[in-house]
């Protein structure tokens, strides 16, 4: 995604991977990505401080200090081991993410709580479109919207903006789940699409938590030029 303004649009390019479509068909593997632009990270400096001003409050009993230190670090750990293991037995569909409103309309996403999100891209046509399906080189116009997996809330959308985003399919502008994900789309179709870290942000960035799985309801307003 790309900052224009204020707004945040799919247009900075992550890793690679490979695609899964609903009706489960594979999609190619995109060849060519550019690396994200390394964001500066802001270090908790205030925290640190805080943290050994404690310590020293304690007492000099360095041994003490250093197992307080140890077992809070130990148990954090085992937490954080807890919670990454946590699942749900089975990965979502794109038949558990539910869209209401039609072609045209800001669309109202609501995401499982029941199931762990998809370690592909998943697509799924919602409304169908007419015409030919978008290639390589081709110019498209796109509404969207953006739901993020883990906190189920709206990053962006041009919906709200009332603005389309235009791209050039195959050219680099955006994500490779946005590129591969739009190819054969008609125009006048809403498509879903569910977009793992690998084809998304990565590691994060542009207001992307690291590995975060995307969730994008698209309307091709015009394909091609």
């Amino acid at each position: 995604m790309e900052i224009h303004g204020n707004s945040t649009e799919p247009g900075e390019v992550g890793q690679r991977g490979e695609s899964v479509r609903a009706d489960g068909r594979g999609a190619a593997r995109w060849p060519k990505v550019r690396r994200m632009r390394k964001l500066g990270r802001i270090i908790g400096v205030g925290v640190v401080a805080a943290a050994a001003v404690a310590l020293t409050a304690c007492g000099s009993d360095d041994d003490t200090g250093a197992a307080a230190t140890s077992a809070t670090t130990s148990a954090r750990g085992s937490s954080t081991a807890a919670a990454a293991a946590t699942t749900f037995g089975r990965e979502c569909t794109a038949d558990d993410v539910k869209v209401e409103g039609g072609y045209g309309e800001n669309p109202k996403i609501t995401l499982p709580d029941n199931c762990d999100p998809p370690k592909q891209l998943l697509v799924k046509d919602l409304v169908a479109g007419s015409g030919p399906g978008a290639a390589t080189g081709q110019q498209l116009t796109m509404n969207y919207s953006l739901i993020t997996w883990s906190d189920k809330k709206k990053l962006d959308s041009s919906f709200d903006r009332g603005k389309p985003f235009p791209l050039t399919l195959g050219s680099g502008q955006v994500i490779p789940g946005w590129e591969q994900g739009l190819e054969g789309v008609q125009q006048g179709a809403r498509r879903l699409m569910i977009i793992p870290p690998e084809l998304g942000y990565g590691k994060g960035g542009n207001g992307v938590k690291p590995n975060e799985t995307l969730v994008f309801v698209t309307d091709a307003v015009k394909v091609g030029n």
